[in-house]
């Protein structure tokens, strides 16, 4: 399974308009190669370099197994057609761009994407955090692959 964005490669900056710093939407996201027995998505954003522990930007779910990405922007909070998301780290819903703490140094912000043997995830509340989506997800986790960009202020 392969997780691209046209905005970054892997291992580079995400560009500004991503991030706290810019526009704050989330980036073009496509996939591709998901196992045959694929019936959802799981895609979730975190950053493991923040000075608190792992902090998480955004968890979309129930993403249908016929969908092969996301545009630019469809990270924005509330519901959204054919896929819900989870209250990140910053107590909204939707997606929270980088925003590392200024001069902490760079940090890595994983775009993960989840293959799961479930076309619908079992959340124990209607509008789960990003934690609760993970681990629901690793319950019924096919296959995982990443992007990995970086930022710092």
């Amino acid at each position: 399974m392969r997780l691209l964005s046209p905005a970054f490669a892997h291992g580079e900056e995400i560009p500004r308009k991503y991030t706290c710093d810019g526009a704050n939407v989330s980036p073009p996201l496509s996939w591709s190669g998901a196992p045959a027995q694929t019936k959802s998505f799981v895609l979730l954003c975190d950053d493991p370099d923040a000075p608190a522990g792992v902090w998480r930007h955004w968890a979309v779910y129930d993403l249908s197994r016929d969908a092969t990405g996301l545009p630019e922007g469809a990270g924005r909070p509330g519901p959204q057609r054919g896929f819900s998301q989870g209250i990140n780290d910053f107590d909204g819903s939707g997606y929270g761009g980088p925003c590392p703490p200024p001069r902490h140094g760079p940090h890595r912000y994983r775009f993960r994407l989840l293959a799961l043997s479930t076309a619908s995830l079992a959340v124990a509340r209607k509008e789960p955090s990003c934690l609760e989506v993970e681990r629901a997800a690793n319950e019924v986790l096919l296959e995982e692959t990443a992007l990995v960009g970086a930022y710092q202020r």
